[in-house]
């Protein structure tokens, strides 16, 4: 008996040895160099290098990028800091010269690079300067392998992305209802008290307003009960205007206190805004957390948070139930897929904010397709005029998702040629009584 377990013992293992042998000493267990600490040659893949990183301003108020390689393959990326534009223009300069040379395929690696060599960490410029290279290396890797980014992010999740519009009167609301839209977001209505914009809404998304300098707005730290009847009124004209199978979003855009905005926000409830966005200034969680536990309308925050880091506070304290990462400021696709993971294990979903171009866009699609806690996507723009082949909005109020390597788009340059260049700068807005300086 013995005899024969030895012989069956010894015949498995002559076995085992020549299947091993035949495979390759490098399946066996390790030994010289590997053993000793050093690594095992890998296969050296096809040598791939950035070469030059290039920005131009573009209109209204953007920034596009583009990352060259050695390869042919340009990589295209959004990093814009609203009214900043030459600051992050200096920013992207300083980062050159970490990123030329390295090969444009370690995403991940040169994010965190790029981010912990700074020693002073987060902060917009950092961000977004940043968001904008990581978008670009996100294309580059898309392209260079074939596929689309979301491909690389696990799959899509989906075929189509919703988007909404903006709107801020009934006619403008009933216009993207008939072009489409299920949803828009509108802002706070307010009269102004000096006429210069003929009574109309003055808020923050109003063509009129953007870039205008110096205005004079109402904005008190308590405001009385006929502001508040007037914006309230003028949402609920709005619901009026489209009845209630339409999605009405609200930007307060923070610049109302948190007490102004409790009793708004109880006043507009009976209209069931899809959800209320900064309520208050997003950096203070606390009084942010406060709104969203008094209200059963979602409370909606993110384009002014930056990181990973940033968003832990808010799902912590749940002071909001749909986060909006922008990924020109929060970090990029790379970024942004973290804080979707992280607000997936809290229930909550992601809205990209994005009042952006169409590369901008284009990398909140390719998140919004390989998420599973995706709402909905903010957009001004679908690329007419900047992109070659712009996105259309379909039927349903929705996108179709990119199928094109990379991020999906190419710049079109001629169109471009009119739009490069600009001086866009914030707003100055100030209290029409005393002059003191209020939010925009």
């Amino acid at each position: 008996m013995n005899s024969w377990l030895d012989k069956s013992r010894s015949s498995r293992r002559s076995l085992i040895q020549n299947v091993l042998g035949a495979m390759g000493a490098g399946f066996l267990l390790p030994s010289g160099s590997y053993a000793q600490g050093r690594p095992r040659e890998l296969p050296v893949r096809e040598r791939v290098r950035i070469t030059r990183l290039e920005t131009f301003l573009v209109k209204p108020r953007w920034i596009f990028l583009k990352i060259h390689t050695d390869a042919g393959v340009v990589g295209l990326g959004e990093p814009l800091l609203e009214g900043r534009a030459l600051t992050i223009q200096t920013a992207i300069q300083e980062i050159e010269p970490y990123l030329v040379g390295k090969d444009p395929r370690q995403v991940v690696h040169h994010w965190q690079a790029i981010y912990r060599h700074a020693f002073y960490r987060g902060g917009p410029i950092l961000t977004s300067a940043l968001s904008g290279v990581d978008q670009a290396l996100w294309d580059i890797k898309g392209k260079l392998l074939g596929v689309p980014v979301y491909e690389l992010l696990g799959g899509p999740t989906r075929t189509r992305v919703r988007i909404y519009g903006r709107a801020i009167t009934p006619e403008d609301i009933r216009k993207r209802k008939a072009e489409g839209y299920t949803a828009i977001k509108t802002g706070l209505y307010q009269k102004d008290p000096a006429n210069i914009t003929d009574n109309t809404l003055y808020n923050y998304m109003s063509k009129d307003f953007m870039g205008k300098g110096a205005t004079l707005t109402t904005s008190n730290i308590v405001e009385n009960p006929k502001f508040i009847e007037t914006a309230a009124n003028a949402f609920g004209a709005l619901r009026e205007a489209v009845g209630k199978d339409m999605d009405i979003a609200i930007d307060l855009h923070g610049k109302i206190a948190p007490q102004t905005a409790k009793v708004f926000i109880k006043e507009i409830e009976q209209y069931t805004p899809m959800f209320i966005e900064e309520p208050c200034q997003a950096q203070n969680v606390d009084v942010l957390a406060d709104i969203a536990h008094g209200t059963h309308i979602p409370i909606a925050a993110g384009e002014r948070i930056f990181t990973k880091w940033g968003f832990r506070e808010l799902l912590e304290k749940k002071a909001a139930s749909i986060l909006q990462p922008d990924l020109c400021h929060a970090g990029g696709i790379t970024e942004g897929r973290l804080i979707a993971g992280m607000a997936e294990a809290y229930y909550v979903p992601i809205a990209p904010h994005n009042p952006m171009g169409p590369i901008s866009l284009a990398a909140g699609l390719q998140l919004a397709g390989s998420i599973p806690n995706f709402l909905i996507q903010e957009q001004v723009s679908l690329g007419e005029g900047y992109i070659k082949n712009p996105f259309v909005l379909q039927k349903d109020g929705t996108v179709l998702l990119p199928e094109k390597p990379g991020l999906g788009v190419e710049l079109d340059e001629d169109a471009l040629k009119d739009k490069i260049g600009h001086n866009w700068r914030n707003p100055e807005t100030y209290n029409a009584l005393d002059g003191a300086v209020v939010d925009w």
